[in-house]
This record gives C-alpha cells, sequence and structure tokens, in this order.
C-alpha cells in the first residue's frame, strides 16, 4: 500500500515536471528555427513598416502574460477562422491542451531568439559575405555556412533564454491550456496551485526543480559569453 502511495506520488510530482520539458523542448525549437530565419532577413533587409513589424514581434515582452493569454484565446478560439482551421485539421480544438501551452511558451520566447540573432547577424562582416557571393556560393550556403557559425555565440545565448523563459511561462500559458493536472499543468502552475492548497514541502520540490533547471541554462549562456 505504502509503495503504491509514493508510486502516486512521485508521478504527481514528475508530471509536471515531463511536461514542462516538453513543453519548452518543442516550443525552443519552434522558435529557434524561426527566430533565426526571421532574425537573418530584418537584419538584412530596410522596407517600409519594418518597425512596426519589429515593434509587433517584440510585444510580448512588454505585455502582461495575461493579455497574450488573451489574444491567443481570441485568435484561437471556435470563433475565428484559425481556430476553426485548427479543430478540422486536428478534430478538437486546440484551447486546453498541451499543444496551447507550447504555443503559448513559443510566442512569449520568440522575441529573446528573435532579438539575439538579429544581434549576431548585425555584428557579422559583410564583406565576408559578399566574397562568398563572388565566389559562387548560394544564399542558403552563405547563411547556412557562413552567417549561422558566425553569429553562433548569440544564437545559442538567444536559444538559452527562450528555453528558460519558455520553462517559466505561467500566466499566458493558464489562460490559453489551463491548469490541467497530467494534460496542461506546468511547473510553475502546479506550485501556485500547491502552494495555495498549502502542500509547502511539494511547491519547494517544484521550486527547487525549476531553479536548478533554470540554473544551467543560465550557466550555459555564461559560459558560451567568455
Amino acid at each position: 500500500m505504502d509503495l503504491l502511495q509514493n508510486e502516486v506520488v512521485m508521478q504527481k510530482f514528475l508530471s509536471p515536471i515531463w511536461l514542462s520539458i516538453k513543453v519548452t523542448a518543442i516550443s525552443g525549437v519552434v522558435v529557434i528555427l524561426i527566430g533565426t530565419i526571421v532574425g537573418r532577413f530584418l537584419a538584412r533587409k530596410t522596407f517600409k513598416g519594418k518597425a512596426l513589424l519589429e515593434t509587433i514581434i517584440m510585444l510580448p515582452m512588454v505585455l502582461p502574460p495575461t493579455v497574450v493569454g488573451f489574444l491567443l484565446i481570441i485568435l484561437f478560439g471556435k470563433n475565428s477562422i484559425v481556430g476553426q482551421a485548427t479543430e478540422w485539421l486536428f478534430k478538437q480544438p486546440l484551447i486546453f491542451t498541451w499543444w496551447a501551452a507550447v504555443i503559448a511558451s513559443a510566442v512569449v520566447a520568440f522575441p529573446l531568439v528573435y532579438q539575439s540573432a538579429k544581434t549576431g547577424f548585425q555584428g557579422i562582416d559583410l564583406s565576408i559575405e559578399e566574397a562568398a557571393r563572388v565566389d559562387g556560393a548560394n544564399e542558403w550556403k552563405i547563411f547556412f555556412l557562413i552567417s549561422i557559425p558566425l553569429a553562433f555565440r548569440s544564437l545559442v545565448s538567444g536559444s538559452i533564454l527562450s528555453f528558460a523563459r519558455a520553462l517559466g511561462e505561467f500566466g499566458a500559458t493558464l489562460m490559453f491550456a489551463g491548469n490541467i493536472p497530467g494534460v496542461t499543468q506546468t511547473i510553475p502552475m502546479a506550485i501556485y496551485i500547491a502552494l495555495d492548497s498549502g502542500n509547502i514541502e511539494l511547491a519547494w520540490l517544484w521550486v527547487i526543480s525549476i531553479v536548478i533547471i533554470s540554473f544551467f541554462m543560465l550557466l550555459m549562456v555564461r559560459i558560451k559569453q567568455e
């Protein structure tokens, strides 16, 4: 009986951790890929409306998480075209699923990757890329073989910071994905519920877990920057 209880407690403890890692990993990969491409494009291009576009991209960094969650609900709700399309595609609403947690984490983490990528690409000497073009390299080869290696440190720093931001996301995820144990309950939400219910010991265990994970993420950033 005690063994069964211990297994239930352990599963209750590990569930938010594994879900947080899964959500963070998937959202991190998505924002790294998109953020790197968008950062490279906007670092090299000048066009009318660029300032407006970049302002929209950076908005999740300054908006309250609840506002981000509200906008995601409106965007992916049943009354929106996007919401109806995703419901038709996945045969169920996207809201209150763990994929909603992925989207919320990706939205709030994206500006960190984008800004780091853009800064890294702007620091590249354009003459190096021009020399590659003269030698016959196409844009994809320049991007993968020259631009990315030269901006690698900035890309790594932005990527790890985005992982840390996604791991700690709370407000937007709570509104958009909900707090469903074993389905959408990530570590930050589990800590809040444990504290609210008076389970201080369990809250401390989750706090220690997320502090350790975040510490090593930030340590990797510092090591890469040295």
